[in-house]
């Protein structure tokens, strides 16, 4: 490693001093404020570093991490989320029993571990940094841990996905045993020979991969967990999580031309069909509003799968700029939830919004936009990206993926309005779980109307956005 190469690594090494740090001060300090506040800086302080290191990129750090404009667009997206997360979770947390500080050192090693997998350029760093993600969020699930409903979906969660790490693991074994190397580029290289125990290899790794995208057939956690977890970390579950490995997959899938095999073709159609279809459906029948999300989430992931088997250099750009919009979507929707809910409890059942625009019209209009942007309704980001992954599938004349995606969005439309109709419901009585009406801090109502904000700009002028994503997301 040289030393342009060590500088490239900036950005991962101050996100992990940054977790050394914030460790050795809640050894001294038990102040919320100053936890909350110092985890902000670090996640900043990792952000600025991203475009002082970006004139010297592609570069390749060892066979374990490439450093380049793709790499760099998935950090800076995590670390704002993560940002974002953060100051939505501080008074979500102040008002509830325990001690919150150990909270945002996990949602530091948490986005270092998304990170490493979106930079990854061999098996076994996607592994290490899998790892760090995952076990971070078990923590993360079940940090309330006087709640039986957290424990049991931290439970969940850590069965789950310890099944798909064996999935995994046992896949990149195989493959390791036809190819004889871990290595991405070297893995393509002989990717020609083929071989039995390579297909079962691969098979098993898009298995865990679709366990932690929560992608039908794999997506039995996905509600469950959802609902369970605090609705700061049950966003970034759905954001930063699945951002991260669906960025590693589209650089394997498109840099190394996986496509080309008409197995994977298949397969991915197959679970991208799935995916809509019950993702869309599920959500139909359930009354509780973070369970909507979370199989709403499950057909999300189903359209990009549809830009991924589109490939070609269209697929980056609209990958990414889907991934913004359903990040800026999802943070927001749950951080309504969040600023909702009681020291008691979550504001998830949907009988807690009825009326809401009544009593609560700013947060009733946030949630609105996010729900349609959700539904792909004009001028909002949401559409966008819709409009492009609809493009995408068109233009490689994937006919059968677009026209689910055209019956499922309708589908989908229908449970998204009628949130928004609950909320201006006219009632008199309700049962609402936000009876003490909370009162969000200065800092998660600034984030939530720079989200609505940036939602309605992306909707109604993306033009110089998706230049700057074509410009800087490449191999």
């Amino acid at each position: 490693m040289n030393a342009v190469q060590l500088f490239a690594l900036t950005p991962l090494i101050v996100l992990s001093a940054s977790s050394v740090v914030l460790m050795l001060l809640i050894a001294f300090s038990r102040r919320h404020v100053t936890v909350a506040f110092m985890t902000a800086a670090g996640l900043l302080a990792t952000f600025l570093c991203l475009p002082a290191v970006y004139p010297d990129l592609p570069q390749q750090v060892t066979p374990l991490i490439v450093l380049d404009g793709y790499a760099v667009f998935f950090i800076g997206l995590t670390l704002a989320a993560a940002f974002a997360l953060v100051l939505i979770s501080y008074p979500y947390l102040q008002n509830r029993p325990g001690r919150p500080e150990e909270y945002y050192l996990l949602l530091l090693l948490a986005s270092l571990g998304a990170a490493v997998v979106a930079a990854s350029s061999h098996f076994a760093a996607f592994y290490i940094g899998l790892e760090i993600l995952s076990v971070s969020l078990y923590a993360m699930i079940a940090y309330e841990r006087w709640s039986l409903m957290r424990l049991e979906a931290g439970v969940k969660y850590l069965i789950l996905a310890a099944v798909s790490s064996a999935f995994l693991l046992f896949g990149i074994a195989l493959i390791y045993a036809q190819f004889g190397s871990m290595e991405f580029s070297a893995i393509a290289a002989r990717a020609a020979e083929g071989g039995i125990t390579a297909l079962v290899g691969s098979a098993m790794v898009l298995v865990g991969v679709g366990f932690k995208l929560a992608l039908a057939p794999f997506h039995m956690w996905t509600a469950d967990v959802y609902e369970g977890a605090p609705p700061p970390v049950t966003a970034y579950i759905a954001t930063v999580s699945k951002g991260a490995v669906f960025a590693l997959l589209l650089r394997y899938v498109n840099q190394y031309d996986v496509l080309a095999s008409p197995q994977v073709l298949l397969v991915l159609t197959a679970v991208a069909v799935a995916s809509m279809v019950v993702g869309n459906l599920l959500a139909l029948m359930q009354n509780n509003v973070k369970r909507i999300l979370a199989y709403s989430s499950i057909a999300h992931l189903g359209y990009l799968l549809v830009a991924l088997v589109a490939g070609g250099a269209l697929a980056l750009t609209v990958v990414s700029y889907y991934l913004v919009a359903y990040f800026v979507t999802t943070i927001a929707a749950f951080g309504v939830i969040a600023v909702l809910s009681t020291s008691e409890r979550d504001a998830a059942p949907i009988d807690d919004y009825r009326g809401l625009a009544w009593r609560r019209p700013w947060l009733a209009g946030v949630f609105t936009a996010m729900l349609l942007s959700l539904a792909g309704i004009p001028l909002t980001a949401g559409f966008i990206g819709k409009f492009y992954v609809v493009a995408s599938g068109v233009s490689s004349a994937l006919w059968l993926l677009v026209a689910t995606l055209a019956i499922t969005s309708v589908i989908g439309l229908f449970y998204y309005l009628r949130l928004v109709a609950a909320m201006f419901e006219q009632v008199e009585t309700h049962a609402t779980a936000a009876r003490e009406e909370p009162v969000g801090s200065f800092a998660a109502t600034a984030v939530l109307a720079v989200l609505t904000l940036l939602l309605v700009v992306l909707g109604a002028y993306p033009a110089p956005f998706i230049r700057l994503i074509a410009a800087t997301v490449s191999f």
